[in-house]
């Protein structure tokens, strides 16, 4: 289970050290993470990381199958924990030190900024391949945070990027040794963990409004799941 420490003025939230998939509980313990870092006194800003082979790999498609009159509001919490991250007064860093895929990738470019393990691991939006079609939440989240060919490549083809390919398309910011990864990512959040929360919202807020919208209401994003459901697409 995802668990907060804290490094002098960074919060260090670790996602696991298994597969880190998407299911109310997780969900849940790490929006109450991130609430916990965003409502601190004084400087502080968040890296977001994981132990293991996987910083995550997205949505825990077992749980929603067998859950599946849950689904609607277990997709309002999913959307809503990238928009909390997203538009948060806080610095954010993705400290990514293995597989990040689907809905655990959406979560890493919620950040502000991103570090990735250079030798080993994939930034992966597979759902092209696995027939779950992106939510217009999702879309204007992946689409607000990356360049037009990187998001069309990367949303329509499912390309798995590496580190060093993932740099080059303007995905993470750094890709670094594996026994970097999390110290860089500390660094980058500490230079920048006296920004003021009440000004950076506000900046957050006004750059990413289009995607912040659709991801706050949950009538903007039905579910439509035919690789999980067995359903047709279209």
């Amino acid at each position: 289970m995802p668990d907060l420490t804290r490094d002098g003025d960074v919060y260090v939230l670790d996602l696991g050290s298994d597969e880190n998939r998407f299911n109310p509980e997780w969900v849940g313990a790490v929006r109450a993470a991130v609430d916990e870092v965003v409502a601190a006194e004084g400087p502080r800003a968040l890296v977001t990381t994981a132990t293991g082979k996987f910083f995550s790999n997205g949505l825990d498609l077992d749980w929603m199958a067998g859950h599946l009159p849950a689904l609607e509001g277990f997709m309002v919490e999913v959307h809503a924990l990238f928009a909390r991250v997203l538009g948060a007064g806080v610095v954010s860093v993705a400290a990514i030190q293995g597989h990040c895929f689907a809905a655990g990738a959406m979560l890493a470019m919620a950040h502000d900024q991103r570090v990735m393990r250079a030798d080993r691991g994939f930034f992966c939006l597979p759902e092209a391949d696995i027939r779950i079609p992106f939510t217009p939440g999702m879309g204007a989240l992946l689409q607000a945070r990356l360049a037009p060919q990187t998001a069309h490549v990367a949303m329509a083809t499912g390309r798995r990027f590496g580190g060093q390919e993932a740099v080059t398309a303007g995905i993470v910011d750094e890709a670094v040794g594996a026994e970097l990864v999390l110290g860089r990512a500390k660094e980058l959040a500490a230079a920048r963990a006296g920004s003021d929360p009440v000004t950076l919202e506000a900046i957050k807020r006004q750059m990413y409004a289009p995607a912040l919208a659709l991801l706050e209401d949950p009538a903007a994003n039905p579910i439509a799941l035919p690789g999980l459901t067995g359903e047709p697409a279209g």
